[in-house]
């Protein structure tokens, strides 16, 4: 698949740097695992841009869009890398989404995934920020149109408040088949991951 991603899909990355300080916070109020907080701003950012929880079906030379989220997230295990699908994501609480990551990534590590659990994502989420990288340009998880990618999380000099301070920063990155949309799209879409990544707050007004 990832022979034939390189091959077929003409793919783009942008990525912007965002202050995830509060995000850090929310966190630890919350309790609940950083990337369920990351896959509810995702799930959140395709429900305003729909584009790129997309397919390019180059046999009538149109997009697919699909109707529900079945996000991907890349586990790394003694195995090599697999990418379990968290199936329905849109309609699952930030709670939930955070319980069924959790059981996906120990089943992939435990090598008890079941076929279906590895099939059928229609967008990724790559948290490369584990292995202690700031930034990547993936090659996409065919045939999907896009994927979401979160570096690791270091304290940076940031302007804040119109004052230089030590904020916690990532760099978000988003890879996408061009086929299916162009840069204001992507743009537009990372964007708003990166608004809600330094104002998670801000998600209660579509919740």
């Amino acid at each position: 698949r990832l022979s034939r991603s390189r091959t077929e899909i003409p793919d783009a990355t942008c990525w912007v740097d965002a202050d995830a300080t509060e995000l850090l916070a929310a966190r630890r109020a919350t309790e609940l695992p950083l990337l369920a907080l990351l896959a509810r701003i995702c799930v959140a950012a395709l429900a305003r841009y729909p584009q790129l929880n997309a397919t390019f079906d180059p046999a009538d030379n149109t997009i697919v869009t699909f109707p529900a989220v079945h996000l991907g997230f890349a586990a790394q295990t003694d195995r090599g890398l697999l990418v379990p699908v968290l199936r329905d994501a849109h309609r699952r609480t930030t709670r939930e989404l955070g319980a069924k990551l959790t059981r996906l990534t120990e089943s992939a590590r435990a090598g008890t995934l079941a076929p279906a659990d590895l099939t059928g994502s229609t967008f990724t989420l790559n948290n490369y920020g584990v292995f202690g990288v700031d930034g990547s340009t993936p090659i996409l998880n065919h045939p999907e149109a896009a994927m979401l990618g979160i570096g690791r999380i270091v304290p940076r000099p940031w302007a804040h408040q119109g004052e230089l301070a030590l904020r916690q920063v990532v760099q978000l990155s988003l890879t996408f088949d061009h086929r299916v949309c162009d840069g204001a799209v992507a743009g537009g879409f990372l964007r708003q991951v990166a608004d809600r990544v330094e104002s998670p707050l801000s998600l209660l007004a579509d919740l």
